[in-house]
């Protein structure tokens, strides 16, 4: 696991881009949980943190594809792939996330 950032820097339901080893990931804000998502529409290989955080999701600002922050599957078109999830874990006010590890 590697530290991205304090849970404070992130505004709840907001996309923030963040690169963990090499890897583009998008990090939700959801109360007190964290979601890391690969930062890359699988639709239009466009950065999803640059969209905004729905109910259903995160949406690509290009097409409006939508992807479930659990669970990375979209659930509206134009994509039909989903897009990695990666495992995050939250200590003492720090938020890490392992690229190795993906969830879904």
């Amino acid at each position: 696991m590697i530290k991205v950032c304090a849970l404070s820097d992130l505004d709840d339901r907001k996309p923030f881009a963040a690169d963990v080893d090499g890897t583009d990931v998008v990090l939700v804000r959801n109360g007190e949980r964290v979601h890391a998502l690969a930062d890359l529409c699988s639709h239009a290989a466009v950065s999803l943190s640059e969209g905004e955080v729905s109910r259903k999701g995160i949406e690509c600002w290009l097409h409006g594809s939508c992807f479930d922050l659990e669970t990375g599957k979209p659930s509206s078109l134009p994509a039909t792939e989903p897009v990695d999830v990666y495992a995050v874990d939250i200590r003492d006010g720090d938020v890490f996330v392992d690229v190795t590890v993906t969830t879904n």
